[in-house]
């Protein structure tokens, strides 16, 4: 373990998912999927905000990088004095409720300008971080007390996995995990606490064109319509007026530290 170079693996991992869903690092690809996510997240128990927990006082800021539709950005600020949540995504950003002690930032991290604060946050985004070094020196630098990043270390519990997985087999390029980010980490010189959360997921759609659309998104390249369309029908179920998929149980892991320098 100690002769890989968990950078450039990291960035080996990007780059070979980037033909098939590269998407993950532009916001265009978000705009595709935000309805479809904010459904989907938006019923769902989170067990990182129980994390979140012991550092959270009514006196403390937040910073919320890649806050999606603001599934903790919205939550937290109930809790807090002030949050920046700083999102790229025009339709992701649609979905954050407007409240008067947030900042919402439409930019990317790496360009993002923003004052720092106490606790800095960064769920499931930088699967498609292609340089993680300046990206993760930045969430560094912006906190004062307390960085929390959170990855899967499970396969992505999507519908369009399935189709990927039947389209390439075993040969299937995969996202970063938890398990990178740790070595990385560590190769740079932070040694994170670990908490491992796991929790059910299940994927919610208006309807097959919404599911389809999605997973467009998902697959990129590897886009086969006919097997996407004879995979969903398999794999979603109805409930109520919507179709379900069951991502079964997820294993992400959570790593946080203090700053170097604080």
């Amino acid at each position: 373990m100690s002769d890989i170079d968990w950078v450039e693996r990291w960035k080996s991992l990007v780059e070979n998912r980037a033909g098939l869903a590269g998407g993950h690092s532009r916001s265009d690809y978000w705009d595709q999927r935000a309805r479809s996510y904010a459904r989907s997240t938006q019923v769902r128990a989170d067990e990182f905000l129980a994390v979140l927990e012991p550092y959270l006082a009514p006196s403390k800021t937040l910073i919320d990088v890649g806050a999606g539709t603001g599934r903790h950005a919205a939550p937290l600020a109930a809790r807090l004095e002030w949050v920046t949540a700083v999102e790229p995504s025009d339709g992701m950003r649609a979905h954050i409720p407007p409240l008067e002690n947030m900042t919402v930032i439409a930019s990317n991290w790496e360009d993002a300008e923003v004052a720092p604060a106490d606790l800095v946050i960064c769920a499931h985004v930088m699967y498609g971080v292609a340089d993680p070094l300046p990206f993760i020196a930045k969430l560094n630098r912006s906190a004062l007390e307390q960085v929390f990043v959170m990855l899967r270390e499970s396969d992505i519990p999507h519908p369009a996995a399935r189709v990927r997985a039947r389209l390439m087999g075993d040969d299937a390029p995969r996202l970063p995990r938890f398990s990178d980010l740790f070595m990385l980490l560590v190769q740079m010189g932070i040694t994170p606490d670990v908490t491992f959360l796991r929790y059910a997921v299940k994927t919610r759609y208006a309807g097959m064109d919404e599911a389809i659309a999605d997973s467009r998104a998902m697959l990129g390249e590897a886009w086969d319509e006919t097997a996407v369309r004879s995979v969903l029908e398999e794999v979603l179920r109805p409930d109520g007026d919507e179709l379900v998929f069951d991502g079964g149980e997820t294993v992400s892991g959570v790593a946080h530290w203090q700053p170097r320098e604080s």
